[in-house]
């Protein structure tokens, strides 16, 4: 199989799994417990905790370990916006329409508690109009979450300088506005430094990054108001309920540390084959468009549009041959929807579902690009002639 979706998810590396294993055997012991099982095994936290802080520029009490980016996406526009509301400070809440589906379902679900949620547009690149976002800002704002680069078309989000554009305003207004970042598919390609960035929280998921699925990680800057979601024990700080996932936390921390090192020559050779691919499908596809920004935004992200077809056609044409790709964002799959991103950003709606997404990852090779492009052609012809073939059946 040559896997281009790694934006879905990424294989577990070897070096991880190694280190997950003694959690499913003889360090099995429950963080809670006061014996030397437990105590262990708080221990393995503890250093996995310091260690993504350490990768982060955080302090590791401003670490909270969940069971995915999800589960952080919620935790932060939820638990924020609430203690917030309750503190007072008003309710309402900034978003962008191109969010993840974490971060849009979790704003929709504000809206059914009362709160008001603004979804800032976006350009014809995928970037956060800058304007409309300022323009956004008013009284009772307690909450902005705004990811850090999209998981479709592989935008960069200017999160360092909304950060300054808040703080401008809080001055100016003497009224604060958190900030939250989904930074789930940065790991590896983006340096991501909490202090840099100016955020209040930020969310990540290990499997994106080489680590285990069920594990990810909630930054949540110290003193952030903030109410929990999951209730129960007092784990975590008392920030996230139920017994931790020590052997997943252990591989975060072992894979997030493998991605934040070397990552800008890993990000340039990754640039280099993604441009190659690019530029091969352009060149022998007549009639494919690329879709979103291919500067300033993520290395190993490319989303093109192919003529005639629908994607989940071209998807199993190709994974007949042994490739794997994606039609738009993996955790939409199921329903036949163009993609909202796409969507945002103005492509039209036959253009949307004819879209692919190609993330390769640090793995991939010229060969299988080269392979990728001797074979893609040939399968986008016979896609859109049997395409075309059925419109006319249709039609009779």
């Amino acid at each position: 199989m040559i896997y281009l979706d790694h934006a879905a998810t990424t294989p577990v590396l070897p070096v991880v799994r190694e280190a997950m294993l003694p959690f499913f055997g003889e360090r099995f012991g429950n963080p809670s417990g006061l014996y030397a099982a437990g105590r262990d095994a708080q221990a393995a936290v503890d250093g996995a905790r310091a260690i993504v802080a350490n990768c982060l520029n955080a302090r590791p009490a401003e670490i909270v370990f969940t069971s995915g980016g999800t589960e952080s996406i919620n935790s932060a526009i939820l638990g924020i916006a609430y203690a917030m509301r309750r503190a007072g400070a008003g309710h309402h809440v900034i978003t962008t329409a191109i969010e993840h589906h974490a971060g849009l379902h979790a704003a929709q679900f504000l809206e059914e508690l009362g709160f008001e949620v603004t979804y800032v547009g976006c350009d014809s690149k995928g970037k956060l109009d800058l304007a409309e976002f300022e323009a956004s800002l008013r009284p009772g704002t307690v909450l902005a979450s705004v990811m850090l680069a999209n998981n479709e078309v592989g935008a960069i989000q200017p999160v360092a300088e909304l950060s300054r554009l808040l703080r401008r305003y809080a001055t100016a207004s003497g009224h604060r506005v958190l900030l939250h970042t989904d930074a789930v598919q940065a790991p590896g390609w983006l340096e991501i430094d909490v202090e840099a960035l100016g955020v209040d929280a930020l969310s990540l998921s290990a499997h994106k990054f080489g680590g285990p699925k069920g594990t990810g990680v909630f930054y949540l800057r110290r003193a952030t108001p903030f109410r929990q979601l999951l209730h129960g024990g007092g784990q975590e700080s008392q920030k996230r309920a139920g017994t931790e996932n020590v052997a997943g936390i252990a591989g975060t921390a072992v894979a997030l540390e493998l991605a934040s090192t070397a990552t800008l020559v890993r990000s340039e050779r990754v640039r280099l084959l993604r441009d190659r691919l690019r530029d091969g499908i352009l060149t022998a596809v007549p009639g494919a468009l690329g879709n979103g920004c291919q500067v300033d935004c993520l290395p190993n992200n490319l989303n093109v549009s192919f003529p005639g077809i629908e994607s989940d056609q071209l998807v199993a044409a190709l994974d007949s041959r042994g490739i794997a790709a994606s039609s738009g964002s993996a955790c939409s799959n199921s329903t036949w929807e163009p993609s909202h991103v796409l969507m945002a950003m103005g492509v039209p709606i036959r253009r949307a579902v004819a879209s692919l997404r190609f993330s390769l990852g640090s793995g991939t090779t010229e060969a299988e690009v080269a392979a990728v492009l001797a074979i893609i052609p040939d399968e986008v012809r016979r896609v859109a002639a049997m395409s075309s073939e059925i419109r006319v059946v249709s039609s009779e």
